[in-house]
């Protein structure tokens, strides 16, 4: 054993998903567990998305002014009390729900050869009697 005492590193995410903005994910942990809706932003560094009106939190939040709301004029105020927002959820804890079975799914992918493009990388569904392509 060594006699000085050794860090561990973290545990280092990978920076690629599978999800992306505007998929639509059902939560498979969690309060909102079962609950589906659509993604608003991903976090790849993270490793986690924030779900529209899903895993919501409440902030209660004091009326502040809002800095160089017009120049012309008195200072606007941002509303005050309880504001209700999404907070971000981990990618293993939602799974993407296919566009053509409408079931969740898990995601392959597939090369597919394209006029323009040339050699396309495309998502497809892994359920069963589907494989469809999920990037249209």
């Amino acid at each position: 054993m060594p006699t000085t005492m050794q860090q561990k590193s973290p545990m280092k995410l990978s920076s690629s998903m599978k999800l992306k903005k505007g998929d639509t994910v059902q939560m498979l942990a969690g309060k909102d567990r079962g609950k589906q809706g659509r993604i608003l932003e991903a976090r790849p560094r993270d490793g986690k998305v924030i779900v529209e009106n899903l895993n919501l939190l409440t902030k209660h939040q004091k009326p502040r002014p809002i800095r160089d709301a017009s120049r012309m004029g008195g200072t606007q105020i941002a509303p005050g009390g309880r504001i209700e927002r999404a907070a971000a959820v981990a990618v293993s804890n939602v799974m993407l729900v296919c566009p053509t079975c409408k079931l969740p799914t898990r995601i392959g992918y597939r090369f597919r050869d394209d006029d323009k493009a040339g050699h396309v990388k495309v998502r497809v569904c892994k359920r069963e009697g589907c494989g469809q392509e999920i990037d249209k």
